[in-house]
């Protein structure tokens, strides 16, 4: 498969909503209420939402596209805003990486992931770190394949009213 990664831009805000609703929707449902869920989408994950954050030059979001049909995305930043601990180094926030489920297994979250580091590397980051869900225990086999390493630092990430625990997961560069 010949997979391409892409900056996006703010004229991709719609395409991006479409797959970051659908994604988030399918990881996190039945984990919190039918109104929770609908809230989190229509506020977290609106197009206007998705706009705001592109205009930003500071947030990096990317598209994982298989013939020009985005089938993976993420979101990274430089931000220490939620994390007091990671304030000591350089650090790089991975905040969002989700693959369509339909090509999960086909290497697109690894494509991603290698983008996400090797990016990291050249810009001279000393460390790399995300939240993962608790009881994702997939998505943690699948940082840790790539040395990250739970912190044991968590925090509180509800869905609307629903509360769920996050794990900071680091990787040292």
């Amino acid at each position: 498969m010949d997979i391409k990664i892409r900056r996006l831009g703010i004229e991709d805000a719609p395409a991006l909503t479409v797959i970051a609703q659908q994604t988030f929707f399918d990881t996190f449902d039945g984990t919190c209420t039918e109104s929770d869920m609908q809230h989190f989408l229509n506020d977290i994950f609106s197009v206007q939402q998705h706009i705001t954050e592109l205009e930003n030059t500071d947030t990096f979001y990317f598209f994982a596209e298989l013939d020009g049909l985005p089938v993976g995305y993420m979101k990274f930043q430089e931000d220490y805003s939620s994390f007091e601990e990671i304030k000591k180094w350089k650090a790089l926030e991975l905040k969002r990486i989700y693959v369509s489920k339909e090509y999960h297994g086909k290497g697109i979250a690894q494509k991603l992931m290698d983008f996400y580091l090797d990016y990291a590397i050249a810009n001279k980051f000393e460390v790399v770190w995300l939240g993962v869900w608790d009881q994702n225990f997939k998505a943690q086999k699948f940082y840790e394949k790539y040395g990250f390493v739970n912190s044991g630092f968590d925090h509180d990430f509800p869905i609307g009213e629903t509360p769920q625990t996050d794990f900071w997961y680091w990787k040292f560069l």
